[in-house]
């Protein structure tokens, strides 16, 4: 499917959602003088497009005590790379992951309780068949996570 042009009621309209993604059709219509159908039918398209991929609910992990974060580099085998990408992904304390260029094939970003289980999951990913190094950095302060563009 090519770009979608987002045009600036679209964007109004994200912008809204992505505030609250509960917000009713019905407020989102009278926050822009539309009408509730022309709203629904919005909405419908830019799902239909792929540009809304979900509604979700924001959790804040810290709250559930997962404040040790990490991003680590792994280097895997080139045979193996997207198998090892299978794998971190099907790991519960992995958040991210991405191939990258470089030295490295694949960027993840961990989160966990404590120093002591980020030991065990880089243990776990050591032992995945294809993996052949690790580099792990430890996050002292985020300063901005953004889960969505800026429109």
């Amino acid at each position: 499917m090519s770009q979608y042009y987002l045009d600036d009621i679209d964007k109004k309209i994200l912008n809204i959602l992505k505030e609250d993604a509960r917000t009713p059709f019905s407020k989102i219509a009278k926050m822009l003088n539309l009408s509730e159908a022309t709203i629904h039918m919005r909405i419908k398209r830019l799902i239909n497009y792929g540009i809304i991929k979900g509604f979700y609910v924001d959790i804040d992990p810290e709250k559930l005590g997962l404040s040790v974060v990490a991003f680590v580099l792994i280097k895997a085998d080139p045979k193996r790379y997207r198998e090892v990408a299978e794998k971190l992904s099907e790991m519960r304390e992995v958040y991210e992951v991405h191939e990258v260029t470089g030295e490295y094939t694949v960027l993840i970003k961990v989160r966990v309780s404590n120093r002591e289980d980020l030991a065990k999951v880089l243990d776990m990913i050591g032992n995945i068949d294809g993996v052949n190094g690790t580099y792990t950095m430890f996050v002292l302060r985020s300063h901005k996570e953004n889960k969505s563009p800026e429109l």
